[in-house]
């Protein structure tokens, strides 16, 4: 079945055909050459790619590669001859066996003729476009490594996933763009480990595959993508059934589940919440994740999808409805029926005509020993999943798998284990003993490794360390049952098999894969490569086995820099290194090579956990900084090394003292491993011994010891304790209580060696060995009196206490007291004063006396003011507020007195008393009734006002929440209430709590804030709830301003609608009716008007919810009456707005709303845009306004409303001819149409956007078929001329045409129609017949069907009226709906319906007789058959000139008719008409032989019917025919030829006609017409190369290039600084005499360019005007371009006016344009500037009579 066939992949290459496998062994023929077998199975295997590549290495060796090449032909004859003859006795045995039954040896050969061969999948047979199913078997931060059939790995990169991800992560690259050169590309913004899980099926697609394998040796790529609209490929929305799998990506996560993205045009999916399993987290269903779904239903143009496992893994769900074989991709289950079995796999067909294979891996015959013959019956059913595809094959062809875990859509695991098979038996595992189970004889062992469930396979290359030629089931060492130790080399996910290798030198292998070297060991390695750069050696490439190799940096050669590593090091020594750290997914490690790190037996510290305090070991400088030094360990491990740890002694400079790359000895000081800090010092703990250790134990803050100053620098002292030899310091700013200043003086007066005595230890750190010494007076004097401070128990509020400053930050300053402990002094406790100066007028270490003013224990927070601040202390308050006669408890009544009154609350103090307390605004009321104005409802009360109250509890001023009485304290205030029923109620009363709330209840709410979403609401103190907006009111007008309608502090009686104690929430409702069901698709009604809340908003439309159920999209139709006012920016999302519906269509769950006012307010506003809903609402000739929906190739679709789309082609888009017509339109672009034809059966609607149709006052529209009746006469042109008759279409017809047979031409018989009429000529012709059924119409041309004075002829017919418009596919689903039959010596009537044109296959089409050449003329001739007949988006494209009946690929020329007929010339007739025809074009060029606006018409002409070719033949004779005098004729052409070929030819051909116009016409100009050519094609990368080439080759002789270029760089690139490099350039190659010009053009650019930069641009007229100040036109240019800055034009004006040497006419011209300048801003301003015109004469003459007069006293003075 040719129509079941797939097309080949795009791009891809037919692999070569593989040899034929046979069952039998060997033969055993002479050997041709040494001990090579009769039997070239090295060429077999070289020839069909083994299932279970090594690796991706081939595998022959270098030298079985090379003797093969030499013995190709020899082999390929003995394989030709070895499968012939094999071929035979299996057809002879088949042939025996069919006779046995009875049956004929012709159904043997056609049987075997059948026969399906078994293929894998290979390396080889995967090809561009091939689609596989596979596992993801690693995730990496930038991409994915799948895991394919037979033993493949191919990897999908990060920008393959999806079209939402890509576009995600182009977002945060714009966003972020000062992070692109960081190592790890925003892997922290797209985290592939939460999109995908290791073992999900994917079906993947082959972009490309890479062999970098050479010599046997080397890896394969495979790169693959997971976008949907290529994993997606060739399905279709018929295929789109029931079970058929798909890719599917999330565009967007809604309420209900996930919109989806399939890749299929004009198909839109949807993945419903209920149908994605529990195991699927939503951390997942992100946009941008792909999933693996199955079609569960369709309806409409929206595909219903799942995940869950009954649909998805079911091998029982596979597609019953599929009606195409494209239905069944890989992941789709298939019911196969088994055709043929052998020992290599087992064939079948699915739909009885697909072939599917499954090979000897997925058929089960290697893995589980499964007998073929006898679980598989010819004939029978079976159910397995198709796993891949074979687009390279002469038939389609899918690869299937019957193995249960890949039909299950599951993982395999061991028997009787939920252990995965590699924890059972990890990768590199030695197994002691592997049984032989199956031998492959050409291909490898399959053996049993002892897991159950389990086998391996051993390919032929890993059955020993030499080569091995083939293998035998029943002898040698490798035979059924035999057993050898192996080592697993790897697992494969998807065949579920263990890869083994019986080789020795792998088993004595260290490493079998980067994974198993551990961090930290020493290993043997040899070195394969010097990495050389620029400076030199900059590193080692080691390989520690195979396949493994690491890297040594430079600085890890060795422990000193070597000069020449060259000469130490070469390839293949060996050498000791120790890894670093290693990175599997990246295939990076890390070695070092120096002997302090090699022989180094400290531990390995590569985990913080591992991490203790005191552990000592070496580490590697990588950074260092002015205050430290970073340290790189094992791994990712990297500490800090303080400077004041690098050393015993001070270091000032730590890059004078270490360098990066050296490696010290650290002990840790601190780590923390959740944060991932490490601190180390280089310290030695040792020189710190038990003496030193035991006088710190005893030193203690607050001691006093004497000690000797060793060191000194400009911010401290270093000393060391006389008694203990301890280390300390001493920061200047302790040496005295007063200024810096003068603690720096004291400091230059200390000397070292200088002993000082009662230091007071300050602060230290005994894991650092840090003491920090003090001598300010006044931290000794409250030492020496037990007042210093240096635990958080001896701090008391109000106490007096003495500190110092320690930082200071823009809002408050920290005080240190003693040791650790620290207080906050806020800037608001200091005086007013100090909050202007910088740091609040201290400084650090700054003496203080500070007041306690507060402490929170439970934090260990200090508060405190300046000790002469006036405070409040806490023992009085504690008087005040619990005194004696403060008796309050839960439920005392007291009087209060109100302070003030804010919205939610009134603050009120006791009467008589300072106590504090707040009354809720939910507790002043017990029904709606009290309250007299609900948006102020605290209104009724005023300040002072005394009430009566009870006390309920307390309330956190600080945390605003209500407490129980019993957490009083002396700041607590006390929560009041004022209610009636509170206040009767005897003994304390409980404020309603969230428990005692139900649905249902009514409650009075008040607002206590206002969201987009919510209104956030107090029912009582300690209980807050939210109402939704859309439940806050019954008037909707009353949700556009929530702020102002409902203010906070305003009551609302509520309705409880749901509480989650849980989580603590309360939602209510304040509407009216909330019993009211809640809006849904069964309650909808047309033309209904409620209210609902913009969800989202967009240029398109605007979407609102109606129900948590219910939402439905406002088209930009159906918002406005008048389009022009029509503008979605002014809706916001959570907006709140009334729509009506409608339309409604509750089983496809589509709605159409509309916010109209005439809808929505009254239906008596002006409507400028009538609402339109249905076709049978417009009528052929109406004027509508609608929105550009879509810009496709072959014209415009325009919406009118709802569901109703015009369609505009190509000819009727304009006037005028529009090259690049799409960029004239786009969406949602309000466009002013004509309709041409409206067809209600099909709902086609034809518009116009030409003008002089459009704006035309007495139009009229087209007729159609149903205008038109029998015996009328009509004129039209004939449009195709056949033997047997002549179409011919009607003038002023939408489109309608028909056939004159030839016996109704003439009153004579005519036997050859073409005699008489050919293709153009304007006839007049008689209706004979109309079937409106069958839509034909039979004309007539016999002269005796007229008569002289008829006048049944159409109105307004005229024999030179203009061809009807062109008609351009549209739809081919349309083209059955206009097709018509016709009987023999009938003719046609046919509607060229939107979407048809005529054919342009008809000549190719032999007919034997004229009914056959009547029927095909139908079918071809007119009705859209023709695949070229829409042809769009053309560089040369006119709007509407040639007829629709110009479809003949070649010219038809007319022939001279016999006898003396008179040859009419019809030349004139294209004044009026304009060339229709190709033939009017080559009668116009040969009138004009020399024009090159008719060649280009005539090349325009011949894209317009998609010839290409011919239009480069019309060039081609345009190029030869034009006169070579004329050379702008010439040029034009030229200039179109490149057009047409950047347009549509290749860059080849580009190239060609560029070299060949450049040799025939100034080559500049040609250079400059291509640029410009490459420019409005938006080819700017060719553009800029081409201006390249421009200026090294015109560059020396023309400015104008320069200018070109630099124009292009700064304002089509948008790149100034290249444009800018190139003046420097430019005056180097360009003679001076230009350097004036092209640097003025230049500086001009600057300020004309949007990217220019006018200071740039008036430096460089500087220079100009500095070198040449009496060039006027320099002056005049920087004038305009100054332009409107009349301070910048002033001073242009005025600074020419000083220039030396101006004559006085050039100064009149000056002054008199800087009056008229003046005067247009200000009348007066003329005045001015002549009286400095006045003044400039005046000192000009003066100069002049000056100069004479010493002129003429030299003379007098030569004369004497």
């Amino acid at each position: 079945m040719s129509a079941l066939k797939r097309k080949d992949a795009p791009g891809g290459d037919r692999p070569a055909k593989t040899a034929k496998k046979t069952k039998d062994a060997p033969a055993k023929d002479a050997k041709p050459k040494g001990d090579r077998p009769a039997k070239s199975v090295s060429s077999v295997l070289k020839d069909e790619e083994p299932m279970f590549p090594r690796g991706g290495g081939s595998v022959l060796t270098p030298l079985e590669q090379k003797q093969i090449h030499m013995e190709a032909k020899a082999d390929a004859m003995r394989e030709d001859e070895f499968t012939t003859s094999k071929k035979g006795t299996k057809a002879k045995k088949q042939i025996k066996a069919k006779v046995s039954k009875g049956k004929g040896d012709k159904k043997g050969a056609q049987d075997e003729e059948d026969s399906v061969k078994v293929e894998s999948l290979s390396f080889k047979k995967l090809v561009k476009g091939s689609l596989v199913l596979g596992q993801i078997s690693r995730i990496n931060a930038l991409d994915l490594e799948v895991t394919l059939p037979n033993n493949l790995i191919g990897h999908v990169s990060i920008v393959a996933i999806s079209e939402q991800l890509t576009q995600k992560l182009e977002h945060v690259a714009n966003e972020d763009k000062q992070n692109e050169d960081e190592e790890e590309e925003n892997d922290s913004d797209v985290d592939l480990q939460s999109i995908f899980t290791i073992g999900q099926y994917v079906r993947v697609y082959v972009v490309s595959t890479m062999d970098d394998s050479a010599g046997g040796k080397g890896r394969r790529k495979i790169e693959l993508s997971l976008r949907p609209t290529e994993a997606n490929t060739g399905m279709g929305w018929d295929e789109l059934v029931n079970n058929v799998s798909v890719m599917a990506s999330v565009i967007s996560v809604e309420d209900h589940g996930c919109v989806m993205d399939l890749g299929i045009s004009k198909t839109r999916a949807f993945l419903p919440k209920k149908e994605i399993p529990s195991t699927i987290s939503e951390e997942r269903l992100q946009p941008g994740a792909v999933f693996l779904c199955s079609v569960n239903s369709k309806g409409g143009k929206i595909v219903q999808l799942s995940l869950l496992e009954k649909r998805l893994n079911n091998p029982k769900a596979y597609p019953e409805d599929a009606t195409t074989i494209n239905a069944f991709l890989p992941g789709t289950t298939a019911d196969v029926l088994v055709t043929n079995t052998d020992r290599r796999g087992l064939a079948g067909k699915v739909m009885g005509s697909l072939d599917v294979t499954a090979d000897v891996i997925h058929s089960g015959v290697g893995p589980e020993g499964t007998d073929l013959d006898s679980t598989y019956k010819i004939g029978s059913k079976v159910k397995a999943r198709v796993i891949c595809t074979f687009p390279s094959a002469k038939e389609p062809k899918l690869g299937i798998s019957l193995l249960p875990h890949i039909t299950s859509m599951g993982r395999k695991l061991p028997t009787k284990s939920t252990k995965l098979p590699t924890e059972v038996l990890p990768i590199s595992s030695l197994i002691e003993k592997c049984t032989v189970r199956h031998v492959e004889g050409e291909i490898g062992l399959f053996v049993d490794v002892g897991v159950p469930g389990f086998s391996g396979f051993v390919h032929i290359s890993r059955v020993k360390d030499g080569k091995v030629d083939a293998l035998y089931e029943t002898s040698g060492a490798f035979k059924t049952g035999s057993e050898h130790k192996g080592r697993v080399v790897g697992y494969n996910e998807v065949d579920g098999i263990f890869l083994v290798s019986f080789q020795k030198s792998v088993l004595e292998q260290p490493f079998i894969r980067m994974d198993d070297v551990p961090i930290g060991a020493v290993v043997t390695c040899e070195v394969e490569k010097l990495v050389i750069t620029e400076e030199g050696v900059s590193g080692l490439i080691l390989k520690l086995a195979e396949g493994i190799t690491g890297l040594v940096p430079e600085r890890h050669l060795s422990d000193v820099r070597l000069q020449h590593p060259e000469k130490k090091f070469r390839e293949g020594m060996k050498v000791k290194a120790r890894v670093l750290s290693t990175n599997p997914s990246r295939k990076r490690m890390r070695l070092t090579m120096k002997k302090t790190l090699v022989n180094s037996d400290a531990p390995v510290v590569k985990d913080y956990n591992e991490i203790s305090v005191g552990m000592q070991a070496p580490g590697t400088i990588v950074k260092l900084q002015n205050n430290g030094a970073f340290i790189q360990f094992y791994g990712s491990i990297r500490g800090y090394l303080p400077v004041s740890e690098m050393s015993e002694a001070y270091i000032r400079d730590p890059h004078e003292h270490f360098r990066v790359g050296q490696v010290v000895s650290v002990h840790v000081l601190e780590v923390d491993p959740e944060a991932k800090r490490l601190v180390v010092s280089c310290k030695d703990p040792a020189a710190f011994g038990l003496d030193k250790q035991e006088a710190m134990k005893k030193l203690k803050v607050g001691h006093f010891v004497n000690a000797k100053v060793t060191q000194k620098s400009e911010d401290q002292l270093y000393l060391e304790l006389a008694d203990s030899g301890l280390k300390a310091v001493l920061p200047v700013g302790h040496l005295l209580d007063k200024s810096l200043s003068k603690c720096e003086f004291k400091l230059k007066r200390i000397n070292v060696g200088q002993a000082m005595s009662e230091l007071l230890v300050i602060d230290m750190d005994e894991k650092r060995r840090a003491i920090i010494l003090s001598q300010k007076p006044s931290l000794v004097e409250a030492a020496k009196q037990g007042k210093l401070l240096t635990s958080f128990d001896e701090v008391q509020e109000g106490a007096v206490v003495p500190g110092y400053v320690r930082h200071i930050t823009l809002t408050a300053v920290f005080v240190q007291f003693g040791g650790m402990l620290n207080a906050l002094l806020p800037k608001s406790r200091l005086p007013a004063e100090t909050h202007a100066l910088a740091d609040f007028g201290m400084h650090k270490h700054q003496s203080l006396e500070v007041k306690v003013v507060s402490t929170i224990p439970d934090m260990q927070r200090i508060l405190v003011a300046p000790a002469d601040a006036s405070i409040e202390t806490p023992e009085r308050k504690g008087k005040e507020k619990v005194a004696p006669q403060d008796n309050l408890s839960e439920g005392s009544i007291i009087k209060v007195k109100v302070r003030s009154i804010k919205e939610t609350q009134m603050n009120v103090f006791v009467v008589d008393s300072t106590v504090q307390g707040r009354i809720d605004v939910s507790q002043c009321f017990d029904t709606w009734e009290e309250i007299d104005n609900p948006k102020e409802p605290l209104a009724k009360f005023h300040r002072g006002q005394t009430l009566k109250a009870k006390v309920i509890g307390v309330h956190d001023a600080k945390d605003h929440r209500f407490l129980p009485f019993s957490h009083r304290s002396a700041h607590s205030v006390l929560e009041l209430t004022v209610k009636g029923s509170h206040l009767a109620e005897a003994g304390p009363v409980e404020p309603l709590a969230l428990g005692q709330v139900k649905p249902g209840d009514q409650q009075i709410a008040f607002v206590n804030n206002v969201t987009a979403q919510y209104l956030w609401v107090n029912i009582s103190p300690n209980v807050r709830g939210r109402i939704s907006i859309m439940e806050v009111s019954d008037d909707v007008s009353q949700l556009d301003d929530l702020s102002a309608n409902f203010p906070v502090g305003s009551a609302l009686k509520a309705k409880v609608t749901a509480v989650d104690a849980s989580n603590n929430r309360l939602d209510l409702s304040a509407r009216s009716n909330t019993t009211a069901p809640a809006v849904t698709w069964s309650t909808l009604k047309k033309n209904m008007i409620m209210a609902g809340r913009i969800t989202k908003v967009n240029d398109r439309q605007i979407l609102v919810k109606l129900s948590d159920e219910v939402s439905g999209p406002v088209h930009l139709p159906d918002m406005k009456d008048d389009f022009k006012d029509v503008n979605t920016t002014q809706y916001n999302k959570n907006d709140i707005v009334r729509v009506s519906v409608v339309e409604v269509d509750a089983s496809n769950k589509r709605l159409r709303l509309s916010v109209r006012p005439s809808r929505i307010m009254s239906s008596t506003l002006p409507v400028v845009d009538k609402e339109i809903t249905d076709f049978s609402q417009i009528t052929p000739g109406d004027v509508i306004r609608g929105f550009v929906k879509n810009v496709a190739d072959k014209g415009v679709f325009v919406l009118l409303g709802g569901q109703v789309t015009g369609f505009v082609k190509i000819s009727n888009l304009s006037d005028r001819f529009l090259k690049n017509w799409k960029d004239e339109f786009q969406i949602d672009q309000l466009v002013k149409t004509r309709v041409l034809s409206v067809d209600p059966v099909t709902k086609q609607l034809e518009l116009t956007l030409k003008n002089s149709v459009v704006d035309q006052e007495n139009y009229v529209a087209p007729k159609t078929l149903n205008d038109f009746k029998k015996g009328q006469v009509v004129t039209g042109k004939v449009r195709k001329v056949e033997d047997f008759g002549a179409f011919i279409g009607i003038d002023n017809s939408a489109n309608v045409s028909g056939l004159c047979h030839r016996s109704q031409m003439a009153d004579k018989p005519v036997d050859d129609a073409a005699k008489l009429y050919k293709e153009g000529d304007v006839v007049k012709a008689l209706i004979l017949d109309i079937d409106l059924k069958k839509r034909r119409i039979n004309f007539g041309l016999k002269p005796s069907l007229f008569d002289e004075d008829d006048t049944d002829m159409d109105e307004g017919a005229a024999l030179d009226d203009e061809d009807e418009d062109n008609e351009d596919e549209v739809d081919d689903e349309d083209e059955d709906d206009s097709d018509v039959e016709m009987d023999d010596g009938g003719a046609i009537l046919k509607i060229v319906a939107a979407g048809e044109t005529d054919s342009e296959d008809e000549e190719d089409e032999d007919e034997d007789d004229e009914d056959e050449s009547d029927d095909d003329e139908v079918r071809a001739g007119g009705l859209g058959a023709g695949k070229k007949s829409a042809w769009a988006a053309d560089a040369f494209a006119e709007s509407g000139s040639e007829d629709e009946g110009e479809s003949q690929p070649t010219e038809v020329k007319p022939k001279k008719r016999k006898g003396t007929e008179i040859e009419v010339d019809r030349t004139a007739d294209l004044d009026t008409n304009g060339p229709q025809t190709a033939f009017d074009h080559e009668r116009l060029c040969l009138i004009e032989p020399n024009s090159s606006e008719r060649w280009i018409q005539y090349m325009a002409f011949q894209m317009q019917v998609s010839e290409l070719s011919k239009a480069r033949e019309v060039a081609e004779k345009a190029i030869r025919t034009i006169d070579m005098t004329e050379e702008a004729e010439k040029l034009a052409v030229w200039g179109a030829y490149l057009n047409l070929e950047i347009v549509y030819g290749s860059k080849e051909t580009v190239e060609e006609v560029f070299k060949r116009a450049c040799q025939v016409n100034d080559e500049q100009e040609v250079y400059e017409r291509l640029a410009s050519m490459y420019i409005q094609s938006d080819r700017l990368k060719d553009a800029d190369a081409l201006f390249e080439a421009m200026v090294k080759k015109f560059g020396a002789k023309s400015p104008n290039v320069w200018y070109n270029y630099a124009h292009f760089l700064h304002v089509t690139r948008a790149d100034p600084a290249r444009a800018r490099a190139l003046l420097p350039r430019a005056t180097q190659q360009l003679p001076k005499m230009h350097h004036q010009n092209i640097i003025s053009r230049l500086a001009a650019l600057e300020f004309r360019s949007p990217n220019g930069n006018p200071e740039q641009g008036r430096t460089m007229f500087e220079g100009l005007l500095a070198a040449y100040p009496k060039k006027g036109d320099l002056w005049s240019q920087l004038l305009d371009l100054e332009g409107d800055d009349e301070t910048a034009v002033r001073d242009v004006f005025e600074r020419r006016t000083r220039v030396k040497g101006l004559k006085p006419k050039q100064a009149e011209s000056w002054f008199r344009r800087w009056a008229a300048w003046e005067e247009k801003r200000d009348p007066k301003g003329k005045d001015k500037i002549m009286a400095k015109a006045n003044a400039w004469v005046v000192a000009h003459k003066a100069k002049k009579a000056a100069a004479e007069a010493a002129a003429a006293e030299e003379d007098e003075e030569m004369g004497e």
